[in-house]
């Protein structure tokens, strides 16, 4: 992850350095200038030991964590007022202004957001919106209306280390108090490997459903993010799809089951799982086709699949699904004044979408690879499912 943002971290750390450097270089000794930059450089030299980490993010986040945090409460604000003050600079030099109008607003930005940083690493983690829903499907039939279904996604049970473990509890706790008819889990319950589910296995078995507990794999769950010998990834994708069967999960790779109230001549609820099917290629592991064989004409489908993406790209054309779950995007994990990062590169990053007779709804998940949420809170989504038949 930080090998991937390098030179841009960089430019974050020393660009404003040699801005504040050249406009108080007179008043400094030598080594009040080399007190000065001992930080950016120690800073800087983190940075690219963080680079070198061979895999997307390493196993252990807690020098990571802290990195980011000190980087967001610190330097990204101190670059946010050494460019206000630049630009205030150069209007002051244009308008032949007395005043730099740009340090005040430069003070005011940077105040803004290392609270964004603090609130969002502390107390925005910890809150949890229980969204409850009510979606009505004209193909459902008559026998399951009302029947209610919990979806959560994106657990990144990794990132749950240290106090906030009591946190996956707590969400576990929420999970089962709606006494859903069905549980669905829409993938990534990892960062990087299934030895991260290990301190958390006795929570996730907790999961009870009438009907049961539904699982899919995200990006995450795969070894896409891992660069280790392909047999050692092998076995790992095979340990996280055990480990989910284990805590009494049904994990669905392309395939279905049917739930509950219903027969084939009057048509069933289905819950199908596809496998993840990114935007990238080979990441495309999701067969529509397969997860449905054998699917009646009478049968309502709720579809699972991670990536929302997929709902536009091959769900809508191909296949006649009423209802997508999906996650994946945390909601972009910020929101200011209703504004998601996520929404400029995602159609469909947050709530519930309509296209005809087909919707999609996509949570905001309950985690992570970074633990921070400001504006767009951990979410388990009770929904409630209406029938528009007569």
């Amino acid at each position: 992850m930080i090998a991937r943002i390098l030179i841009l971290l960089l430019l974050v750390l020393l660009l404003p350095q040699f801005y504040f450097d050249q406009r108080k270089r007179r008043r400094r000794t030598w080594w009040q200038r080399l007190l000065w930059w001992l930080p950016v450089v120690a800073m800087s030299v983190w940075t690219v030991v963080l680079a070198f980490d061979r895999d997307f993010v390493p196993e252990d986040m807690t020098w990571t964590n802290a990195y980011l945090l000190v980087l967001g409460v610190l330097f990204v604000p101190r670059a946010i007022y050494a460019l206000c003050s630049l630009l205030g600079r150069i209007v002051k030099i244009l308008g032949r202004s007395r005043n730099n109008w740009g340090n005040l607003i430069g003070f005011f930005l940077a105040l803004f957001t290392a609270f964004v940083v603090l609130y969002g690493s502390f107390i925005g983690v910890r809150r949890l919106h229980v969204h409850h829903i009510d979606i009505t499907l004209e193909t459902l039939p008559k026998g399951y209306d009302g029947y209610k279904i919990v979806l959560f996604s994106d657990a990144h049970v990794g990132s749950f280390t240290g106090w906030r473990k009591q946190l996956l509890q707590r969400d576990i706790d929420s999970i089962n108090a709606q006494q859903a008819d069905a549980i669905v889990f829409a993938g990534d319950l990892q960062n990087l490997r299934p030895s991260e589910l290990y301190p958390f296995q006795d929570i996730l078995r907790q999961l009870k459903a009438r009907d049961g507990v539904f699982s899919v794999l995200g990006n995450h769950d795969y070894s896409d993010y891992i660069d280790d010998d392909p047999a050692i990834c092998a076995a790992n994708e095979h340990e996280m799809q055990s480990r989910q069967r284990q805590f009494g999960w049904t994990l669905l790779m392309n395939e279905w089951r049917s739930v509950g109230r219903g027969t084939s001549s009057m048509g069933r609820l289905v819950i199908a799982g596809m496998e993840n099917y990114g935007q990238k290629e080979g990441t495309q592991r999701g067969d529509l086709q397969k997860t449905l064989s054998g699917v009646g004409q009478n049968d309502c489908v709720i579809l699972l699949q991670h990536d929302p993406s997929a709902w536009q790209r091959l769900i809508l054309p191909e296949a006649n699904i009423p209802l997508t779950l999906s996650g994946h995007t945390h909601g972009g994990q910020l929101s200011l004044f209703s504004l998601r990062a996520t929404r400029f590169v995602e159609d469909e990053d947050y709530g519930l979408y309509h296209e005809g007779h087909h919707q999609l709804y996509v949570t905001s998940g309950l985690g992570g690879l970074v633990p921070f949420r400001f504006g767009i809170s951990p979410e388990i989504a009770v929904i409630t499912l209406k029938s528009g038949n007569p």
